[in-house]
């Protein structure tokens, strides 16, 4: 890579171009998200600062920024999926650029962990979603970058601007090559209705709901489909995916009915327990996922697509205090 007067000179796919660096930025990674970390710093057109951790032999450890940071703009890129150490780590570093007089940090939280807890759903239960917001702001964040939150009311529990992105601007596109002929969205469950909605108007055709209750988390009790799935060519559309649990029935079921294939995107891959043996196993053409999480091991069925390019776009643009309304696609 090769800089000069501001700029950064760099190809993707064959196309050569410049973007503008800003040399009071610096972008840093905790340690579960170094290689999409590597990966945004790379197309902002920069190299990942340089951070240390500490490790205490009773499991405490310490972040230690070996840069100056003083008056600088510091972006952290770290998701905070449990165990809940890699939220305690994004605190310490937001306390640290603190702490070493940055002049703003912004926290790239690419998967928002505690994000089903955004509410009260039964008597003597938290709100765990806001007690993680509460912490970040209370660290010293002064923005938050996030992507595809489980609850968007999940933005109001931040004392600090969000700027909250969709992986739509990715999946889209992808969606749009495989030239499916009888496309049909889905949505995996009615709270995901308005997500697969917005999915079902942007390429003009039918969207089908499932209806599932659940008698414990991780476990589907029932599920209905409503709506004609038969010689459809279907995309389940959802923001997680954890156990595999719901899509591979919804999946399952849709080809009983009669649909051509069912694919699925999910934003956050998870994937935990047997999820991978869960989606092998099914009847699920592919899923398709980003990189806010890394993944465990390679399947032939999960197709993972980067969001690095959509996150280092916002990054450049509040850098230079321009809108990022062009990063929404629906």
């Amino acid at each position: 890579m090769l800089k000069f007067a501001g700029y950064s000179k760099y190809s993707n796919k064959n196309i050569t171009f410049y973007r503008f660096m800003d040399k009071n930025v610096k972008i840093f990674s905790g340690r579960h998200s170094t290689e999409l970390a590597a990966k945004i710093a790379r197309s902002y057109g920069a190299s990942l600062g340089n951070v240390v951790f500490n490790n205490f032999s009773d499991g405490e450890f310490q972040p230690s920024f070996e840069e100056t940071v003083r008056g600088q703009k510091v972006f952290i890129v770290q998701s905070t999926p449990p165990p809940f150490d890699n939220l305690l780590e994004l605190l310490l570093m937001i306390d640290a650029a603190k702490r070493a007089s940055a002049k703003e940090i912004i926290a790239v939280v690419p998967y928002f962990g505690m994000a089903r807890q955004d509410r009260k759903d039964k008597p003597r239960v938290p709100i765990g979603a806001k007690l993680s917001a509460n912490l970040i702001s209370s660290a010293g964040a002064t923005r938050l970058i996030t992507i595809d939150l489980h609850a968007d009311q999940i933005q109001g529990f931040f004392e600090v601007p969000v700027d909250h992105l969709f992986a739509s601007t990715v999946f889209i596109k992808y969606i749009q090559s495989l030239k499916l002929p009888n496309l049909l969205i889905a949505s995996p469950d009615v709270g995901g209705s308005k997500r697969a909605n917005a999915y079902a108007k942007h390429f003009n055709c039918d969207i089908v709901i499932c209806y599932k209750k659940r008698k414990v988390a991780n476990e589907v009790a029932e599920m209905k489909i409503i709506g004609n799935v038969e010689g459809k060519d279907v995309v389940l559309v959802d923001d997680m995916i954890d156990t595999g649990g719901t899509l591979v029935k919804a999946a399952n079921m849709m080809k009983n009915l009669g649909a051509n294939s069912v694919r699925a995107i999910s934003t956050h891959p998870v994937l935990s327990g047997k999820a991978y043996d869960n989606i092998q196993n099914s009847l699920i053409e592919e899923l398709i996922v980003s990189d806010t999480l890394p993944m465990i091991k390679e399947i032939e069925k999960i197709k993972v697509l980067t969001i690095a390019d959509l996150f280092a776009d916002v990054i450049q643009s509040i850098n230079k205090n321009e809108s990022i309304s062009s990063q929404f696609i629906i």
